[in-house]
C-alpha cells in the first residue's frame, strides 16, 4: 500500500486557535490515521479507538457551545478540520461529519435541562451518534417515513426499521425520527434514543464498494421504549428539525468530499512527478499537466463555494441553497477528480496497491449521501423559481 500523508493546504484561517486546531488534526492524521487507513478499510474495519482520540482532543463538537463540551469554532473551522480527516481517511471525516448531524437535533432544539444533561457526554465524553431519519421505503421521500412512536404514559414506544445508517449498531445514541401523528410531514416527532436500548437491534452491516470500514446498516426499533423527557422538540416538529440538520449535513459532505479529491490530487501529481515514460516524468506532458491543472481548480471552487456556505451560516443567515449547491458541486468534483487520478496512474491506479481506486470508490457514496445529488438540485432550483405543481 501506498498511502501518505496529505499534503498541506494553504488555509487562511480566522484566529491563533484555529491555525493550532489544524496543526493538531494534522499530526493526529499523520500519527494514527493515514498509516492504517488502506489496511483498514480493506479489511472493513471500523476505527472506533480513533474516535475516542478524537473526543478526548477536543474534535467531536466543535461547532457546538463550551459550555456543554463543545469548541465554540465556527462552521468556517470545522468544515476545514472535516476535510483534513476525510483527506487521511474518509471513514473518519464522514465518522465526525455524521456525528455532529446527531447531535444537532438535542444541541439546536433541546431543554436547557435536555442539554445540560446529555451534551456534554455527546461531545466531549467519549459517545458516538447516529443519525436515523432513511428507511427502507422512504429515502429521498423522508416524509413517507413509517416508523411510529406511541405515546404510552410517561415514554413512547418506537416501533419500526430505520436503513443506511452510519454508525448503525455501533452507535452510543440514536437521533431518530418517528411518525407520533398524522401521514406526511407534520406528523413527525425527533427522539433521542440510547445505543443499548432494549429492542433496538441492528442488522449485519452492508457490503459496500466502498467506505468499508464506516459500518452502515439497518436498525431495527421492536417496542424501544424511550421516556418522553427524551423528546426533542414538540410532537410534530421533527420533520423541520430533520431538514435543518441536513442543510448543516450537507457542508460536512461538502467538506469531505474536497478532503477525497484533494488527496487524489496529491497522489496523482506525486506519481506524475515519479513516473518517467519516453525519457522524462509523464508531468512533463502537456496533456497530464492539464488533467492536474483542471483537477486542482475544480477543488479550490469547491472549497470557496463550501466555506461561503459556512460563512452565511455563522453569521446567521439562510444558507440552504449554498448548502445544497455545495454539495452538489464538491461531491461532483470529487467523482471527477477521482477519476482523472486513476487515469493518471493507469494500469496501477487500477490496483489496490495506490489509494486512486479507493478514493474513486469512496467519492461514488458522497453524491448519494445526505440527500442525492439529484435532490440537492431539486432544492436550488425551489430556491429559484419556487416549488413545483403536483
Amino acid at each position: 500500500m501506498h498511502d501518505r500523508a496529505p499534503q498541506p493546504v494553504d488555509r487562511h484561517l480566522p484566529t491563533d486557535e484555529a491555525r493550532d486546531l489544524i496543526l493538531l488534526v494534522r499530526d493526529i492524521a499523520q500519527r494514527e490515521i493515514v498509516p492504517k487507513a488502506a489496511e483498514e478499510e480493506d479489511a472493513g474495519r471500523f476505527p472506533r479507538e480513533i474516535f475516542a482520540l478524537l473526543s478526548a482532543s477536543g474534535l467531536l463538537g466543535l461547532p457546538y457551545e463550551a459550555e456543554h463540551g463543545g469548541g465554540d469554532q465556527p462552521y468556517e473551522v470545522y468544515l476545514q478540520v472535516l476535510e483534513e480527516l476525510a483527506a487521511a481517511r474518509l471513514t473518519v471525516g464522514l465518522g465526525v461529519s455524521v456525528h455532529t448531524l446527531a447531535s444537532y437535533a438535542l444541541a439546536a432544539h433541546g431543554t436547557k435541562e435536555q442539554r445540560v444533561e446529555h451534551l456534554p457526554a455527546m461531545l466531549g465524553g467519549g459517545l458516538l451518534g447516529a443519525y436515523c431519519l432513511s428507511e427502507p421505503s422512504s429515502g429521498s421521500d423522508a416524509a413517507s417515513l413509517r416508523t411510529r412512536a406511541v405515546r404510552d404514559g410517561d415514554d413512547w414506544v418506537i416501533t419500526g426499521t430505520k436503513a443506511w445508517i452510519t454508525h448503525g449498531g455501533v452507535a452510543d445514541f440514536y437521533t431518530v425520527m418517528a411518525r407520533t401523528g398524522q401521514e406526511g410531514p407534520r406528523g413527525i416527532t425527533a427522539f433521542l434514543v440510547p445505543g443499548d436500548a432494549e429492542g433496538l437491534t441492528a442488522a449485519a452491516p452492508e457490503k459496500k464498494m466502498g467506505l468499508k470500514g464506516s459500518p452502515t446498516a439497518q436498525v431495527h426499533f421492536d417496542g424501544v421504549r424511550v421516556p418522553d423527557a427524551r423528546r426533542i422538540g414538540e410532537p410534530g416538529q421533527g420533520f423541520p428539525i430533520a431538514l435543518s440538520a441536513l442543510d448543516s449535513g450537507r457542508l460536512g459532505i461538502a467538506a469531505c468530499a474536497i478532503g477525497v479529491a484533494q488527496a487524489a490530487l496529491d497522489e496523482a501529481a506525486r506519481y506524475a512527478t515519479e513516473r518517467r515514460q519516453f525519457g522524462r516524468p509523464i508531468a512533463d506532458f502537456q496533456g497530464l499537466r492539464f488533467m492536474l491543472a483542471d483537477m486542482a481548480t475544480q477543488i479550490e471552487a469547491g472549497r470557496a463555494l463550501y466555506l461561503a456556505a459556512a460563512r452565511l451560516r455563522d453569521a446567521g443567515r439562510p444558507f440552504a441553497r449554498q448548502a445544497a449547491m455545495a454539495k452538489l458541486h464538491c461531491t461532483d468534483t470529487a467523482m471527477r477528480v477521482t477519476v482523472d487520478a486513476v487515469q493518471i496512474l493507469g494500469g496501477y491506479g487500477y490496483t489496490a496497491d495506490f489509494p486512486a481506486e479507493r478514493y474513486l470508490r469512496e467519492a461514488k457514496v458522497l453524491q448519494i449521501v445526505e440527500g442525492t445529488n439529484q435532490i440537492q438540485r431539486m432544492v436550488i432550483a425551489r430556491h429559484l423559481v419556487g416549488a413545483e405543481e403536483r
